[in-house]
């Protein structure tokens, strides 16, 4: 097992100096700006021409290493974060292929691989500390598709608007009035609940409650992707958004359900887009409904207590109807200066049934800022502070105090040993410094109190190390 972690290791720091590399033969000597908030990508000339056909390709690779030291533990049950000290990694690699097969449409084929195994099996949180981790399942590498769409802009009156080439994007000059259709394999996050401040755990903050609303059980299967069809409205400053996902045939399954009428995640959002100052911001609500067959939590109590079934994951036995889980958020932000921006998300959802794709959240809370270094002359290296708060509902929480286990928590441990409730707080804060161009090497801290929602166990501290590359 050493010996695979060092060649993973290994390989990732190879690949990504591979990368940095090439970036440097092709890089020229425009302009110095970075592409995105946090991304370290600079001037990267990646698009030509194939076949007479526009094309751009683009790549990534991150490793992550995660450790804590032992913590207090008054017991700990069948699905409890492990109380020793724990190391966790990941590693992925991602390529960006993208073709412009008409004037207003696009295909884009993601394929990736990753590595990694996550603390305790990704188990004993409600907030995870590293957003790779749903998609490593061991020290061997896995490779998959990972997003493979089209994408079809309709352009109406309006002021031109140039979208710059970056992965997934082949630079196209569009209307600020226009309709978007994306259609086929991509994250239902690729499209709603964008953040310039805290969406993307690679270069960003880690934890799961940053990458979007904890609470938002969004539909994807087990690695964080799905199928699917989404319209974009843009309206000058208003954006309009909704799509049909396929949901997986089980809970947090590998495999979807193709019954797109039976079985699905739908999702509408709308956002308002500002300046204050001539500093941009937006504010936007986000609304989903999921259909599938799901356990509700009160049959399942219902289901301990009556069979004595404390310890077990009692929802197994309850699952037989289709279900609906509804849910609502808001999520703002805004720039302070140039370099400094503020963002703050809340969601709550219905709680009274099973998770369907995300994590084991009924309701979240999380605020924070990111700053760029250009006050200190390191304007690629970037910062971010946040906190959260993710609670669950009285029906999740009643399942778990009477003995229950669900898919990701549940400490039970004998008669009297189940969860003392109370919300899990998480403090997060990170440090990127680009340490040549297109990589950047970074440190993660994040503090949690109260993991799986159980005031008897924890708190946790985690340090992580981080190195990313884009080419």
């Amino acid at each position: 097992m050493t010996r695979k972690f060092y060649t993973l290791f290994l390989l990732s720091i190879v690949c990504t100096f591979l990368g940095a590399s090439a970036v440097a033969q092709k890089a020229g000597s425009g302009s110095d700006q970075i592409a995105s908030f946090a991304s370290p990508i600079q001037d990267l000339p990646t698009e030509g021409e194939f076949l007479g056909l526009p094309v751009n390709i683009h790549g990534q690779t991150t490793y992550i290493n995660q450790r804590y030291n032992n913590f207090t533990s008054s017991y700990s049950g069948k699905n409890s974060l492990a109380a020793q000290n724990s190391m966790s990694y990941t590693w992925s690699g991602t390529l960006f292929f993208g073709a412009r097969v008409a004037p207003n449409t696009d295909v884009y084929f993601n394929p990736e691989v990753v590595s990694g195994v996550p603390f305790s099996g990704l188990v004993g949180l409600g907030g995870f500390t590293n957003g790779e981790a749903t998609k490593a399942g061991g020290l061997n590498a896995k490779f998959y598709s990972a997003r493979a769409f089209m994408r079809h802009t309709i352009n109406q009156e309006g002021d031109k608007v140039v979208l710059e080439n970056e992965a997934n994007q082949i630079t196209q000059t569009v209307s600020s009035n226009r309709v978007v259709v994306t259609a086929g394999q991509f994250s239902t996050l690729d499209i709603f609940d964008d953040s310039r401040y805290a969406k993307d755990p690679r270069v960003q903050f880690m934890n799961w409650g940053n990458m979007t609303y904890l609470a938002y059980d969004y539909a994807a299967d087990a690695r964080g992707y799905s199928t699917g069809l989404a319209g974009e409205w843009y309206l000058d400053h208003w954006v309009l958004r909704a799509s049909r996902m396929l949901a997986p045939k089980n809970p947090n399954g590998r495999d979807l359900n193709w019954q797109i009428f039976n079985t699905y995640g739908d999702q509408f959002e709308v956002e308002r887009q500002h300046h204050i100052g001539k500093l941009p911001g937006k504010v936007s609500v986000l609304a989903y409904r999921n259909k599938m067959i799901l356990a509700r939590f009160s049959d399942a109590t219902n289901y301990v207590l009556t069979n004595n079934a404390q310890g077990t994951q009692a929802i197994n036995n309850v699952r037989t109807n289709y279900q609906y889980k509804t849910g609502v958020g808001v999520h703002g932000e805004q720039a302070l200066t140039d370099d400094l921006g503020i963002y703050a998300r809340a969601f709550t959802s219905d709680g009274r049934t099973e998770t369907m794709s995300f994590t084991e959240a009924d309701n979240s809370v999380s605020v924070g800022m990111g700053m760029n270094g250009t006050s200190w002359a390191r304007p690629h290296d970037s910062i971010g502070i946040s906190m959260m708060q993710n609670g669950l509902s009285s029906y999740r929480r009643s399942y778990l105090q009477a003995g229950g286990v669900s898919y990701f928590i549940g400490d039970y441990a004998g008669p009297g040993q189940t969860i003392s409730y109370r919300p899990e707080r998480v403090g997060e804060v990170y440090y990127n410094a680009n340490v040549v161009k297109n990589v950047l090497a970074g440190l993660n801290f994040q503090h949690i109190n109260n993991p799986a929602y159980n005031a008897a166990r924890g708190p946790v501290n985690i340090i992580s190390f981080r190195i990313h590359a884009e080419f």
